[in-house]
Order: C-alpha cells, then sequence, then structure tokens
C-alpha cells in the first residue's frame, strides 16, 4: 500500500510498538489517529507527529465501532487499521497447571488479543468493500506461531489472533482487502519489562522502532506474515516438519527455563 495521504488507526499507540508505528506512518506520509486505553500518552504521541490522539479500550467492542464511526465521519475513510493493543498476562513459571489461569484473566485476554480485531473487521469490512480495499494489520506474536511458555493464555490468545487474521485475508481478498500480521519476538517495551524473559531473548530484543520500520516495509508490499526476527520462519518450518521433535524440545527448553526461574 501507499501511506501518502492515507488515514490510518493504530490501537495501543500510546507507547512501544503502537507509539512507534504510529511514527513510522506520519513519515511515511500517513494521517494517523493514535489510540489508547491512556489518553494523556495517546494525545502526546499524536501531537509530536501532528496526528489525532483518541481513548480507546480495545475490550469494548461498542467503543471500537463507535471510534470507527467518528474517525469516518469526522476525518476520513480509513485505509489502514493497525489492531495492535495486546496484552500478556496469564503467566506461571513454576509451570504448574497450563489451565490455571482464572476466567477472568482468560476472557480478558480473549477480548484484548482477539475479539479487538474482530471488532474491526465487523465494523470496517462493509466500509471497506463499498470503497473498494482497504488493509487491516492485527499485531499478534511469534508466540501464536509457535508457543509461549509459561501462559497457556497468551499463547493460545495469539494463535487465535493469528487464525484470525489468516481467515480475513482469505474472506476478502477478492474485496481488494489486504490483510498482515505482525509476530515479532521480544520487543524493548513496558509488556516485557520485568517478564522473565526466558527464550524471549535468545534471537535478540528489538527496539520498536526497527519493529515498525520493518512492519511498514511488509505493509508497502502486501505482506501477510511480517516477522521481525527472522529465525521464526526457521522455528516454524521445523515445527511442521516434525511436530514431535518440536514439542520435545520446547519441554527441554522449558526445563531449562524453570531452573533459572528457581535460582
Amino acid at each position: 500500500m501507499d501511506f501518502k495521504g492515507q488515514i490510518a488507526v493504530v490501537t495501543g499507540a500510546g507507547a512501544g510498538i503502537g507509539a512507534a508505528l504510529a511514527r513510522e506512518l506520519a513519515a511515511r506520509g500517513a494521517e494517523v489517529v493514535v489510540t489508547d486505553l491512556n489518553d494523556d500518552t495517546a494525545r502526546a504521541v499524536a501531537a509530536e507527529i501532528g496526528g489525532h490522539g483518541r481513548t480507546l479500550d480495545v475490550a469494548d467492542g461498542a467503543a471500537i465501532k463507535a471510534l470507527i464511526e467518528e474517525v469516518e465521519a469526522d476525518i476520513g475513510p480509513i485505509a489502514l487499521f493497525c489492531s495492535n493493543a495486546g496484552i500478556a498476562t496469564g503467566f506461571d513459571l513454576s509451570f504448574d497447571n497450563a489451565g490455571g489461569a482464572s476466567d477472568a484473566v482468560w476472557d480478558k485476554a480473549w477480548q484484548v488479543n482477539v475479539m479487538s480485531h474482530v471488532h474491526a473487521a465487523r465494523a470496517l469490512v462493509p466500509l471497506m468493500k463499498a470503497r473498494g480495499g482497504g488493509t487491516f494489520l492485527n499485531t499478534a506474536s511469534a508466540a501464536g506461531l509457535l508457543t509461549q511458555l509459561g501462559s497457556a493464555t497468551y499463547s493460545t490468545t495469539k494463535h487465535a489472533a493469528v487464525g484470525f487474521a489468516e481467515n480475513l485475508a482469505i474472506t476478502h481478498r477478492d474485496d481488494g482487502i489486504r490483510v498482515s500480521v505482525l509476530c515479532p519476538q521480544g520487543v524493548d517495551t513496558d509488556m516485557i519489562a520485568g517478564m522473565n524473559m526466558g527464550p524471549l531473548s535468545k534471537d535478540g530484543v528489538l527496539s520498536p522502532d526497527y519493529v515498525a520500520k520493518v512492519t511498514c516495509d511488509g505493509l508497502a508490499k502486501d505482506q501477510f506474515m511480517i516477522l521481525p526476527h527472522e529465525q521464526v520462519l526457521g522455528y516454524m518450518q521445523n515445527k511442521a516438519q516434525d511436530y514431535e521433535r518440536w514439542l520435545g524440545g520446547m519441554a527441554s527448553l522449558q526445563r531449562h527455563v524453570r531452573a533459572a526461574n528457581a535460582e
């Protein structure tokens, strides 16, 4: 896609990957609507890039619909919707029980990491179809292609996010709608601050600015799978080639993480 003069919405853009995406899109000529749960940070990033700041809780489907309607009515047609906001919860590095997180933790992760993408598509697909196309960027994680040691909640919801992006891309390809899914490993954001990094740091922790550049390069090429950590492609291939071996390898890696966490 060509960013110049296009309206882009970025959720979770008050900091981290979202803020870096907003800056990169603005630098490439887009008019950016910066949204975040924190109104102050959203408006600060918007002021920095000459964009529009809005408060948005992506766990609220009605709020996503209202935001899209407001932007379409007051600013213009949304060409790119970056459904970037996410949460990493349900971690238990004692590995006591993969199903141990509470229903409340599961429900919140599902609303933020999965249903936020669904709600955006539900509101925007009809509008994009009517005008001949548009683009969605859904931020998932390498955990959605591989797994997340210590959090079945995060791993499962990110797998679901990738699955929805695939279906969205296939269903609406002939409508001129393009879909990209962003699947990084460790990125230097508040989300991983204080987290036991474990295998997250194995291939390096990337800067949000670098991830944003790679992402926009991928969007410019209408690329579906965007992998800032290129090694992830090899891990995916190894997983598909020999699932049993991959499971055994991950179990071995978990033993190392458990032992390191016990020290």
